[in-house]
């Protein structure tokens, strides 16, 4: 076979090569636009449970999953005694905290866990600001999120103080010996009774990332074209520089 008057006989090996890496990188490539069109069918899903009406929570046992990722609404109040200051968390390029703290869910010993915003961080980074938190029965507003997965523990010690670095479920359980819902909702407001605790809930709009997800899939087609070019380029020369 000639190509532009230069013969091209690749070996059987280097065929087999080109093909399996143009196969793959092509499989690869398709994989990651379903992985886009997954998200965006999620993301719009997600767009329209922002404008439904909250769902209560209340006690009892219910499905989380019917939960995750819509509005919410919660009647309690507040466990000040265990609150959790997120660490590293910035607003506007400034340093300060999320505030975690547990709501004990009214008529039930059950408790959720309340994200009930940004505050600064103080001068002292050791001692977590105070925050205001309001007394007796409150109706909390907002979305059920996840917690975060569990990350590498530099310590086999469960909690010492109230400021960490990231909140793991079992590990606030543990530390707690509360009973608390596997969501964390994140606030946006209180009910029909307002309370201004001067935190910031300026939550940033969920993000599934499908463009991420596009931009994978364009690069494993370029690289399986550049296989390809790669193959027919090598394989060219070869045979030119062999008869020479």
């Amino acid at each position: 076979m000639r190509i532009l008057g230069r013969d091209f006989r690749p070996a059987w090996w280097a065929s087999l090569l080109m093909l399996a890496g143009v196969t793959m990188t092509i499989a690869l490539g398709f994989w990651q636009l379903g992985r886009a069109r997954d998200k965006a069918a999620l993301q719009g899903r997600i767009n329209d449970y922002a404008k439904a009406a909250p769902q209560s929570i209340g006690g009892g046992v219910w499905d989380a999953g019917a939960v995750l990722l819509r509005p919410v609404e919660v009647r309690g109040a507040f466990d000040a005694r265990h609150a959790v200051y997120i660490d590293n968390r910035l607003y506007k390029h400034q340093p300060g905290y999320h505030v975690m703290m547990p709501l004990r869910i009214a008529g039930s010993d059950q408790h959720v866990l309340v994200n009930r915003g940004w505050i600064a961080a103080g001068t002292r980074r050791n001692r977590a600001p105070e925050v205001k938190t309001p007394g007796g029965e409150v109706v909390v507003i907002g979305t059920a999120v996840p917690y975060s997965e569990r990350y590498l523990e530099l310590s086999s010690k469960i909690a010492e103080g109230n400021i960490w670095q990231n909140m793991v479920l079992e590990r606030y359980r543990i530390a707690t010996r509360l009973d608390v819902h596997p969501i964390i909702v994140q606030q946006t407001g209180f009910g029909a009774v307002p309370f201004d605790d001067g935190l910031v809930r300026d939550w940033p709009p969920v993000d599934l990332k499908r463009n991420t997800h596009l931009a994978y899939a364009v690069q494993w087609f370029a690289m399986a074209g550049a296989i390809f070019i790669y193959y027919v380029v090598v394989n060219v020369r070869g045979k030119s520089s062999a008869q020479s």
